[in-house]
């Protein structure tokens, strides 16, 4: 099986700024405030793994949940690149961080791990329709397997940036992560209208006569 580079880099670079380890930390350690380093440890791994859980069903089996409604994948490839680029514009105008705070701030469970960080703060709509998105560009074991190991690899960045994310905090500061934030939803905003070009030349637009 030979290695598709545009196609994994293309997935790494969808994954890490739709998932935004570094945008999520500082709202892990509101959540957690009062948690022990091993009770946040514990809870990191908790929602990752959840998380994983089920971006994994729905890049095995989400194109096939479309099919089965009648969504063709370009009309999804559409509707998921402007997805993708509402969550771009937020997080280009840091909408995206205080809708998560208000979310996290609205819930008041002993274990968040499942609820709010493992949905929606980390498997959210983004999260879901890019592995879908992905997956349909490259149908097949090939697509797949890319993915979820490209997912996995984000979400070991998520766990390991949380478990540092006091330090983090304190090292980038709230300018340097706003800073960051910022060039992430940039990058997201070109990839999501690259999407939308996609599906649409699927179908037909953009394609000369003849």
């Amino acid at each position: 099986m030979q290695l598709d580079t545009a196609y994994m880099i293309t997935a790494l670079v969808t994954m890490f700024v739709v998932v935004d380890p570094i945008a999520i930390a500082p709202l892990f350690l509101a959540i957690t405030r009062g948690l022990t380093a091993a009770e946040r440890r514990r809870i990191a791994w908790r929602a990752v793994f959840v998380a994983g859980l089920i971006l994994a069903v729905f890049a095995a089996f989400g194109e096939a949940v479309l099919g089965f409604i009648g969504i063709s994948m370009p009309a999804f490839r559409v509707a998921g690149g402007i997805l993708l680029f509402l969550t771009a514009f937020d997080m280009l105008f840091d909408r995206r961080t205080k809708r998560r705070e208000d979310r996290a701030d609205g819930e008041d469970h002993d274990d968040p791990s499942v609820f709010p960080l493992a949905i929606p703060l980390i498997a959210g709509p983004g999260a879901i329709a890019s592995v879908i998105l992905l997956t349909g560009e490259k149908p097949g074991a090939e697509g797949l397997i890319t993915v979820l190991v490209i997912t996995a690899l984000t979400l070991v960045v998520m766990a390991l940036t949380l478990q540092v994310s006091g330090h983090l905090e304190r090292a980038l500061g709230k300018t340097g992560i706003n800073i960051v934030t910022r060039l992430l939803g940039m990058l997201l905003a070109a990839l999501s209208v690259q999407f939308v070009l996609e599906g649409l030349t699927a179908f037909g637009f953009g394609n000369g006569p003849g």
